[in-house]
């Protein structure tokens, strides 16, 4: 047959390196879907576009390169909005292909076509890196091109294209693309910049390193900076994974701890790597830093957002790199580790105080299991809020959705990393959130997903029960009827485990030692440790 648009659309995708593609076909989008079986593109369909967007998150995440994400107008268009603004939060370089109404309907002229909208881009340009509706299928490589290298420009991030519906099916007018030059613009610090740190730094007495997710390419320029300069090391919650959790300089990510928020802020200097020292990272603002902060960071809109600073505008690795030539070693005194071990010492007294055995019980069982490297995707319920501090990654990616906040996060982004990984994928959601994505049980079953799914089901929405009780003594619209769990995962023939607190440890192993998808459902409710930013406005 005549290649087409839809055509072009693939062999550039391939041209440009990518092997996997993540979506659901849709009426305008059918060009575009038809051409992936002429292609050697692998595709993996989910249910519902929100979990395509998330599962290419997740496989973004895991490959550090771009993940396509096909999808039709409208509607379909519209529900990824979700998953691209996660990953806008997160930094993960996926491309949107969005189909649109044919080209005569575009610029608003309302001619009344299925799925149209005034303006779709609109919708997508305030969550995305970079926008562009393509009105040829001329334009199709190069604008691929340019989005491509945008999503892999630091700060990585989401990035969009739109293309009308007689493009993808109307006939392609370029010879079969066979290779398109694309480049990615370095982002190095300025040498005054550097100086200065390297001052302030040598000069330190107590110089500590909170590491975001900005430093996720940079975990060994990290260390080596680290144990240059003998400096503590705390890891953002985004930043898990980053430094060696047991690593004699690790201070761990304790975050929401007042201790942690202390001793960040009594450094004389405090180092900034990736990290917009937002909510979360500054203990919901308690963070008050009596030092000098040095904050490097690749998104310019974050520099000095939140604290004054010396800036450097910088990709982390070129940032940290430059630093390490530069500062002064240090002998090794132990100073640093005793500090690091009274810090979390006290961590582990307050968390005794509360009787915490279940919560502490539950992620040792999870943690004695998981194989060391396999990554793991966590929701938004109590047991990852748990996580964000407490979960070793061992090696393992340890992936969220902390970054925007969205439900339903983690079993679709899971399927998207086990479409990139050799082994097993970890994904942890409560009862609410699982409903979110349970349709995605199709999909696990379908590809064969060597995910283990662990739901712990405690009848709702349990963190925002546990918020509304504190905060107005009862809770409203959080319990929720839900399914059979373990019988609805066996109707989608995903096999499945009704397990308890005691028998956890052994059901996930089970689990984990099968070839393809398992749920394990845990009746819990779970409850979060006490927090400090109340105490200490």
């Amino acid at each position: 047959m005549t290649r087409n648009g839809g055509d072009v659309v693939v062999e550039t995708l391939e041209a440009l390196g990518a092997h996997t593609v993540f979506g659901i076909p849709g009426q305008h989008a059918l060009g575009l879907f038809d051409a992936l079986r002429r292609s050697d593109l692998r595709y993996v369909g989910s249910r519902t576009e929100v979990n395509a967007a998330f599962a290419a998150d997740g496989h973004a995440r895991i490959t550090g390169s771009v993940t396509p994400l096909l999808v039709s107008t409208g509607p379909g268009a519209l529900q990824t909005l979700a998953g691209l603004q996660e990953s806008a939060a997160a930094s993960a370089p996926v491309l949107g292909i969005s189909s649109q109404i044919p080209s005569a309907g575009l610029g608003g002229v309302r001619g009344g076509y299925l799925h149209e909208l005034t303006d779709q881009l609109a919708s997508f340009r305030d969550v995305v890196k970079h926008a562009r509706v393509v009105r040829h299928a001329s334009q199709i490589p190069s604008a691929l091109a340019e989005a491509w290298e945008s999503a892999l420009t630091a700060p990585f991030g989401p990035v969009w294209v739109e293309i009308p519906q007689d493009v993808l099916l109307g006939p392609a007018g370029v010879p079969p693309v066979t290779s398109v030059s694309w480049s990615v613009r370095e982002l190095h610090p300025r040498v005054e910049l550097v100086e200065e740190a390297v001052r302030l730094l040598d000069g330190a007495a107590r110089p500590v390193i909170l590491a975001g997710g900005g430093a996720s390419r940079a975990s060994d320029e990290l260390r080596e900076l680290a144990e240059k300069l003998r400096a503590p090391v705390v890891t953002t919650f985004g930043g898990k994974g980053n430094f060696g959790w047991e690593h004699p300089l690790s201070a761990q990510s304790w975050l929401e701890d007042w201790h942690t928020t202390e001793f960040l802020a009594d450094a004389d200097v405090l180092l900034v790597v990736g990290s917009g020292l937002g909510e979360l990272s500054s203990n919901y603002r308690t963070f008050r830093p009596r030092g000098a902060v040095i904050q490097i960071e690749a998104d310019l809109g974050k520099l000095e957002s939140n604290y004054p600073a010396l800036g450097i505008h910088a990709d982390a690795r070129h940032a940290l790199r430059a630093l390490t030539a530069g500062v002064t070693a240090r002998d090794a005194d132990d100073v640093a580790e005793e500090r690091v071990k009274a810090l979390l010492g006290k961590v582990r007294e307050r968390l005794a105080a509360q009787e915490l055995d279940l919560e502490q019980q539950v992620l040792d069982a999870l943690r004695s299991v998981v194989p060391d490297g396999t990554p793991t995707c966590w929701d938004m319920t109590i047991l990852a809020y748990w996580a964000w501090s407490a979960w070793d990654p061992r090696g393992g990616a340890q992936f969220s959705a902390q970054g925007a906040g969205g439900l339903g996060y983690g079993f679709p982004a899971a399927l998207g990393v086990a479409a990139a990984v050799d082994g097993p994928v970890l994904a942890v959601s409560g009862d609410g959130g699982a409903m979110y994505g349970i349709s995605e049980l199709a999909t696990a079953a379908q590809h064969g997903s060597r995910v283990v799914w662990l739901i712990v089901d405690d009848g709702g929405y349990g963190i925002l029960r546990e918020y509304m009780t504190d905060a107005f003594g009862q809770a409203t619209a959080t319990e929720l009827a839900r399914p059979d769990f373990v019988a609805l995962a066996e109707a989608f023939g995903v096999p499945a485990t009704r397990s308890t607190p005691e028998s956890l440890r052994e059901d996930l192993a089970k689990a984990f030692a099968e070839d393809g998808p398992h749920v394990v459902v845990l009746p819990a409710v779970l409850r979060m440790f006490a927090p400090t930013h109340l105490e200490h406005p």
